[in-house]
């Protein structure tokens, strides 16, 4: 189940603080800016929605996190989820299955790391777009997105990260606000 807010503008992290876990109140007043409190805060008070109305977890849940920082719900081995946060929008996914997310703000374009990050078909795919910016982050939440599901993060040659894997892979592009997610299951 996807849960998403992309109306950050109006969410009050302070008033949020005491809705979160210990470890989350921490994690997330580590930001130095606002925003950045904004949205981890915002990411996981979806979570909790999501385990009220899925799974009827009250709690705050607290996380413990395999060795590439994959974060997995103590107590709760069946419940997958992943969260991730932009400056227009957080996102979380419950299943009961592994899943990895990614949501990322429409940026300026950047070829130089476009050619790191990017094999040579992709390059073609964003080198003949109308819009270049859109497609690399289209195919970054991707990749993000199946690094995250995997759950080693960014340890893999990015340009071979969608090589073959035996993923199903959503992606959304909201261009009216400002924001593109990519959500990868097995």
């Amino acid at each position: 189940m996807i849960y998403l807010n992309d109306d950050i503008a109006h969410f009050n992290w302070q008033a949020a603080l005491p809705l979160l876990s210990e470890q989350r109140r921490q994690q997330t007043l580590k930001f130095k800016y606002e925003q950045g409190r904004q949205t981890c805060a915002a990411a996981y008070l979806l979570l909790c929605e999501g385990l009220r109305k899925e799974y009827h977890i009250t709690e705050p849940p607290t996380f413990e996190y395999n060795e590439h920082g994959k974060p997995a719900i103590v107590g709760h081995p069946e419940i997958h989820f992943n969260m991730s946060h932009c400056r227009e929008a957080a996102l979380c996914m419950l299943s009961d299955k592994p899943v990895g997310v990614d949501v990322e703000s429409i940026r300026n374009y950047k070829e130089s790391l476009a050619r790191y990050t990017m094999n040579d078909e992709e390059m073609a795919i964003i080198l003949k777009a109308e819009r270049p910016e859109v497609a690399f982050i289209r195919l970054w939440t991707q990749k993000e997105a199946v690094l995250k599901l995997k759950g080693t993060g960014i340890t893999d040659n990015l340009k071979t990260v969608l090589d073959g894997l035996p993923v199903e892979i959503t992606t959304v592009v909201n261009e009216e606000k400002g924001y593109i997610y990519s959500i990868a299951t097995y």
